[in-house]
């Protein structure tokens, strides 16, 4: 950890971000157009290379709205091989370079015919399908508690927040709750039948081990999905990841108006 975070202070001449931003697939392009500084995750000791389309593998330091934001242009999964330490140790090194809120984003399967491919949805908790948890292990009482308290993983004030930005923007957008499985396989329609009778709104492979440390960093949670298709049975139809991807790149307009709105008023 030590290596990574004097590598990072050095790179960036001690710049200190307060807002963290995990972007999903096909939403690498958010930082087109900001000025800053771009670090490969093949130069960062303990990030690893991400090999999934949308999924640049870079980390992004600059400004939004006057205020100082590292952003991941991509992330690597589980379902890559990675332990679920490798999968989150970028937010265990976000909260040691002193970031307070983070925004996690992701593309998302939608299990019912109320969440449409295309819309965006506010995660308001999750249900953790991986068998796992990030926090296994022996715990650091000095980063957060043994047995922390999960009532509350996505921050009310900053969905709230996120809510009135987006009624500000006239941007439609629902609120749900995010199932997270391991993947690399898209479910089958028997366990989107199963999601859905658990309480789940949208299902994907990524989310939730972040969510689960940063809350454990007593960190601020803001989770936005974009849907970018149905899961298996809602429809008839075959899944891809071009489809996600695509579902990312028509969405981009949209969700870099919310987030620069959201992080101008973090």
């Amino acid at each position: 950890m030590e290596n990574t975070l004097n590598f990072i202070k050095e790179k960036t001449a001690g710049f200190t971000p307060q807002i963290a931003v995990i972007l999903g697939s096909g939403l690498g392009g958010y930082t087109k157009e900001i000025e800053g500084i771009e670090i490969p995750y093949g130069e960062i000791e303990g990030f690893m290379p991400s090999g999934v389309q949308g999924h640049k593998g870079s980390l992004f330091f600059g400004e939004i709205q006057n205020k100082k934001v590292v952003i991941m242009q991509g992330r690597f999964h589980f379902y890559e091989g990675y332990s679920m330490k490798s999968v989150t140790f970028p937010v265990r090194v976000f909260k040691k370079l002193g970031v307070k809120d983070i925004i996690i984003t992701n593309a998302a399967g939608s299990l019912d015919l109320y969440h449409h491919p295309g819309e965006l949805m506010i995660i308001s908790d999750h249900i953790n399908f991986t068998g796992t948890n990030p926090l296994i292990g022996k715990n650091d009482d000095n980063e957060g508690e043994r047995f922390p308290d999960m009532s509350e993983v996505y921050s009310l004030e900053l969905r709230k927040l996120a809510f009135d930005c987006a009624r500000e923007l006239n941007i439609d957008i629902k609120e749900g709750v995010y199932a997270a499985t391991t993947g690399p396989s898209y479910e089958t329609p028997a366990e989107v039948n199963m999601l859905k009778l658990s309480g789940a709104d949208v299902v994907g492979m990524s989310t939730v081990p972040e969510a689960i440390v940063a809350n454990w960093l007593n960190m601020r949670v803001l989770g936005i999905s974009l849907i970018s298709n149905y899961a298996a049975g809602v429809f008839n139809n075959k899944l891809s990841h071009n489809e996600v991807i695509e579902s990312g790149r028509n969405a981009s307009d949209k969700v870099k108006k919310l987030l620069d709105l959201i992080i101008s008023r973090i």
